[in-house]
């Protein structure tokens, strides 16, 4: 018997049975054979709002938001609503030095003091014989420390790219070194982007913030994107609050990144898709990629003992696919494709408890439309 749905009706169709059936996930990686509702599940770890996008063969199949943004005016998430993209953000940064790499500003496999101009990587007995290069940042093989990142109170002084890179009084975090040798093995840094970051706006002449929005959001159509804070007043009012474990309200309403490249993009779970699709289709050397087939592929490239050159990979052959995952105080996301199909899922939540709740969203959606496994490392 022929289906004669149509388009719209066969999404509704897979939608409601998504949100109908969420299995709980345990430590050990295995799902809860009683399926509940995602409102319920939401309601359960404490997550106040969702924002979902899902993607085939290069297209939105839908965008959806699930609870509210603001608990205490109860406005609702939909498609607009701005969430930080917290590490997601990497990602962009790199596809960013490798725009700048194409254009020949930047070599990947230079050392980055040649190039940078207002601060230079302290050298040590770790940088005798290595050095810090765009790929190893980019790889978190550079032997840089610094982790991560807290972020500041709105009413809190925000230190200069400079200032977060060499340390200073109003700095919250440690200052930016290399603490192992570059190159030796994978040491996740976000200070490393930092590092990064400074070399793109020094090798440009630009601030970071304006120049991914030429390079990366225009060309892709991201028009509710933004590392520029203050956002501005339109994207102001679409933004999320984000909220702790417990439910309450970061203090604030959210924290602020001036470390842009590393936490500092504010988006929407539609915007990142068009992005992760523009990244797939350059992978696939397909009209409307972002960047050369070829840089698209050094990026997607295993980096011995780690993962790729500013993305996550994972599987094989139709399995292969890139993906981060991010999360700032009060909020966290995920973001995965395919990058043989143009296929893939992006997840924002505005809560620290988003986590868990990401993995159950998108192991629900790989059951609901049979693709394969889409979460980290399964």
């Amino acid at each position: 018997m022929k289906d004669n749905s149509s388009p719209t009706e066969i999404n509704r169709s897979f939608q409601h049975h998504f949100e109908n059936n969420i299995n709980r996930i345990d430590k050990s990686g295995k799902s809860d054979s009683l399926a509940i509702t995602l409102e319920a599940r939401m309601k359960e770890l404490n997550v106040p709002g969702v924002c979902i996008t899902i993607f085939d063969r290069n297209k939105i199949l839908w965008t959806k938001g699930y609870g509210v943004m603001n608990k205490e005016s109860m406005e609702k998430v939909n498609e607009n609503t701005l969430f930080q993209a917290a590490s997601i953000s990497k990602p962009v940064t790199s596809v960013t030095a490798f725009k700048l790499m194409e254009k020949g500003k930047i070599n990947l496999d230079e050392n980055v003091n040649l190039k940078l101009k207002r601060w230079k990587v302290p050298e040590n007995e770790f940088t005798i014989k290595e050095k810090v290069t765009p790929s190893r940042i980019m790889s978190h093989t550079s032997g840089l420390g610094t982790s991560g990142f807290q972020g500041y109170h709105k009413n809190e002084p925000i230190p200069s790219l400079v200032k977060i890179l060499a340390g200073s009084e109003i700095t919250n975090s440690n200052p930016v070194r290399v603490i192992q040798t570059p190159g030796e093995s994978e040491l996740y840094s976000g200070g490393g982007m930092q590092v990064l970051q400074l070399l793109i706006e020094d090798v440009s002449g630009k601030k970071f913030s304006k120049l991914t929005e030429e390079l990366i959001f225009q060309p892709i159509g991201m028009k509710y994107s933004s590392f520029t804070f203050p956002l501005s007043a339109k994207l102001t009012n679409l933004t999320s609050m984000g909220y702790d474990s417990n439910g309450k309200v970061i203090d604030g309403g959210y924290r602020i990144y001036p470390e842009k490249a590393a936490a500092g993009l504010w988006t929407t779970s539609s915007d990142l898709s068009e992005f992760m699709i523009a990244l797939g289709k350059s992978y696939r050397g397909e009209k409307g990629g972002i960047l050369k087939q070829s840089s698209a592929k050094k990026m997607m490239e295993r980096v011995p003992n780690a993962g790729g050159i500013g993305i996550g990979i994972d599987g094989e052959g139709d399995a292969f696919r890139f993906r981060h995952s991010g999360g700032n105080a009060g909020f966290s996301c995920y973001a995965v494709s395919f990058a043989r199909e143009g296929r893939g899922v992006v997840v924002m939540t505005n809560s620290d408890n988003g986590f868990p709740l990401n993995h159950e969203i998108v192991r629900a959606i790989s059951k609901t439309y049979n693709w394969l496994p889409m979460w980290m490392r399964e």
